[in-house]
């Protein structure tokens, strides 16, 4: 893992805007366009943090300089948008950013071996709209399938980017490469997809270092949890977010799915009722279309499921 220095040539006490890139046990590595510096929080901040990460990697964030080197996070600016994952505490619940202000979410899902989970996309899709936080799909290993099209065109019929790619052949590279430039772009995939073989082929010796971090993140809440943005050769940051079954769907209600499938919520408007839950009722625009095969019939269950609050 990179080790960090001080930024020295950042000399005497002063402000500068920055970064979070990393995050550990309440260190900050703070990138200011001059140098990467290592902050703490003020103790002015630390008294809203009963609630949730008051700084947190992607973090926009305010620092003053001391002589020694050392820095202080003096204010943090609104985010944009965070992906959030909850954390039962004794005091109560504590909301923890994995990754704020991402320009966008590479989700990452492979054709074969192992066979894609549909299902498990459909709900992180459902997180990133209502985040909304642009996405990328990524579908992988295209080396070992001829239908590749067939498994993910319904994702470019309603609207998604989708990325075709191949680490072994090297297809898509160059497109994925493009999408990543110049953007904090949060990582997300079940395991075995291939994201370490896809980042390695990239750019050498970034899948790794992602992996990294990643297995740390994986091993449970009593293990010292760092997060960290890795830097591209062709600008921006990629950071890994493993966790994405327990992301932020606690505080959705059910009628509020209607507006995270792009699919149905043009039509719900034209629904016979209101309160329509395309389900039953008849004058249903969702059903209608449904019929004509106008919805593919598996998004239609997994929209069903998650408006259930089911898995």
């Amino acid at each position: 893992m990179t080790e960090y220095k001080l930024g020295k040539h950042l000399t005497n006490t002063s402000t500068k805007q920055g970064l979070i890139i990393k995050a550990q046990s309440g260190f900050f590595w703070v990138e200011t366009g001059e140098g990467i510096i290592v902050c703490q929080l003020r103790g002015k901040l630390k008294q809203g943090r009963a609630k949730g990460d008051i700084a947190a990697l992607g973090d926009h964030v305010t620092i003053t300089l001391s002589e020694d080197g050392s820095g202080a996070v003096e204010n943090v600016e609104e985010r944009k948008q965070a992906l959030v994952r909850l954390d039962p505490r004794p005091q109560g619940e504590y909301q923890q950013v994995l990754l704020a202000n991402a320009d966008q979410v590479i989700f990452v899902f492979a054709c074969a071996n192992p066979n894609p989970k549909l299902r498990m996309l459909d709900r992180f899709l459902v997180i990133a709209e209502k985040q909304k936080i642009p996405i990328i799909i990524i579908a992988n290993k295209i080396d070992l399938v001829e239908n590749a099209k067939e498994m993910f065109g319904v994702y470019e019929s309603i609207g998604y980017r989708v990325i075709y790619t191949s680490a072994k052949t090297e297809q898509g590279l160059e497109e994925m490469r493009d999408v990543l430039k110049n953007k904090i772009s949060a990582l997300a995939g079940p395991s075995g997809v291939g994201k370490s073989s896809l980042l390695n082929a990239l750019q050498p010796g970034l899948g790794l270092a992602v992996n990294e971090i990643s297995k740390v993140m994986n091993k449970g809440r009593h293990t010292t949890v760092t997060r960290q943005m890795f830097p591209l050769e062709g600008g921006g940051y990629v950071a890994d977010t493993p966790g994405w079954k327990s992301l932020a769907l606690w505080d959705t209600e059910a009628e509020e799915m209607d507006a995270y499938f792009p699919e149905l919520r043009d039509l719900v408007p034209h629904c016979q009722f209101s309160d329509c839950t395309h389900i039953h009722e008849p004058g249903c625009a969702v059903l209608a279309a449904l019929k004509e095969n106008k919805i593919h019939p598996e998004r239609y269950q997994s929209y069903l499921r998650l408006r259930a609050g089911q898995e």
